[in-house]
Parts: C-alpha cells; structure tokens; sequence
C-alpha cells in the first residue's frame, strides 16, 4: 500500500520547478482535488480513457477467443506432449515485451513480411501496399500477440483439472457434444475464464509499449499519457492522479468479476 499511498498524496499536490517537482504533501492544508478536475475536463484524457477501456476490453474478448481452443486443445493431449505445448507457449516470456513489439513492426510495415505475402500472392498491388503499422488494427494485433499467454496458462490450469468423465458420462446419456460441452465443461471452467480476463484486461488498461510503437506517439492511451506527464512534462502530481484513477477503474471490473466468480462457485 506504501507506493500507491505516496502516489496519491502526490495527486493531491501541485507541479513546482523543483526537486522533486512537486509541493510539499505533508502541508494538508494546500491539497486539492485540481489535478482530477483539470484531467476529467479535458477531452484528451477522456478519450485517452476511453481508449485504453476499448482496447483492453477488446483485446480480452479476442484473447479468450483465441486462447480457450488452444488450452482445451492442450488440456486433452497426453501428460507427455502437454509440457511440449506448454514451454511453446511459455516460450515468448523468455524474450522481453519490447523486442518482440519491435519485431511485430517488421510484420505490419509497408514493406513488412506480411505485405510482401500478400504481393507475391498478387493480393495487393505492390507498389502501393496498404499501411498496417501506425493504425488501431496494428495496435490491437500487438496487444493480442503479447497477452495471449495470459489468458491461456490459468485457462489450461483450470481445464487440465477438470473430470473429463463428466462429459463422457453426458454423452453416454444421449447429450450431443456440444450440449455436453455447454452444460458442464464451460460451467466448470468459468474459474480459469474469469482469472484470464483479469490478468489481460488489467495490464493492458495502462499498457505503454505496444500503444507507443505499433499505434504512433500521437496514439493516445491512459499510459502513453502517464508517461508523457511523468517524463516530458514532469508534472508529477497531475501522472498520480492518472495512475489513481486508472486505478479506480481496473478496483470495478475487479470486483464484479470476483463476485460473479462467488455466485459461480456457490452455484456449483
């Protein structure tokens, strides 16, 4: 709780040429709320928000749609080839974030790998290849591409649990595949479904990176601005108040994701 407190202590403070470039927080009486007025009355930080929201939020459902065939896959392959499948999922963790963002560049740029396919297939005209990198597609590629993994491990967890004689047993009794699939493997998987959404949604809320390399500096996310604030800027106290804020909206789909989780678990 010791950073979050100093970091909201700052948001109550003003900027000051100084160091650190802020006043004095322990001087109760010159707090205000003036920095969270000043960002919810600006329309860049409303869009910034509603940005960042879109983006995360889009990129879990994607994440989920992608991940839960790949985790059910590898949920009902033998013990031994699991941990192959496994370590290739693992597998990207071991090279940093950043290198694998730029990496994505030399895919969605004008003369990426990916147009280049698609001239020699005679798909676009080559000399004027359509422009992937720098827009809101290339962004929510890159987000897809790195959060994955985080949607598939607690999904693969909580699938690899599961007794899959349950569902024999339904089919056994006349239910076709896909009502056995509905009625109980989704049911009890709902655990590792709710724990993906939260370890996407949450980091990709205040991602930076991809927004920065894949979407251009004038891609505006609430963590492109936190930087901007804190580096450029450096007004300290009005970065806080962003950071308290994009706190306060990962605390509400938190919580009503672990409440949903609670009815689940008591229905079952």
């Amino acid at each position: 709780m010791a950073p979050l407190l100093v970091s909201l202590a700052i948001s109550l403070t003003h900027a000051v040429d100084g160091v650190p470039p802020y006043s004095n927080p322990l001087d109760w009486r010159a707090l205000n709320l003036d920095n969270y007025r000043s960002i919810l009355g600006d329309n860049l930080y409303v869009l910034a928000l509603w940005n960042s929201v879109r983006i995360a939020a889009t990129t879990s459902l994607l994440c989920l749609a992608l991940g839960y065939p790949m985790a059910y896959a590898m949920a009902l392959e033998p013990p031994h080839r699991r941990h192959l499948l496994l370590m290739a999922i693992i597998l990207p963790f071991f090279t940093s974030s950043l290198i694998r963002t730029f990496a994505m560049i030399n895919l969605l740029k004008e003369t990426g790998l990916i147009n280049q396919a698609l001239a020699s297939l005679g798909l676009i005209d080559p000399a004027h290849p359509p422009s992937i990198l720098y827009t809101d597609a290339a962004v929510q590629i890159g987000m897809v591409y790195n959060y994955l993994p985080f949607m598939i491990l607690p999904l693969y967890a909580n699938l690899v649990k599961i007794d899959w004689s349950l569902a024999e047993a339904a089919r056994d009794l006349g239910a076709p595949p896909r009502q056995a699939f509905l009625r109980i493997v989704l049911p009890l998987s709902w655990p590792g479904i709710l724990s993906g959404l939260l370890l996407v949604f949450i980091p990709a809320c205040g991602e930076y990176v991809v927004p920065t390399l894949l979407g251009g500096q004038n891609y505006v996310m609430l963590g492109t601005q936190l930087a901007n604030e804190f580096f450029q800027n450096r007004d300290w106290p009005t970065a806080s108040a962003v950071a308290i804020l994009l706190l306060a909206i990962l605390v509400a789909p938190l919580l009503l994701l672990q409440a949903l989780a609670r009815r689940l678990e008591a229905a079952s």
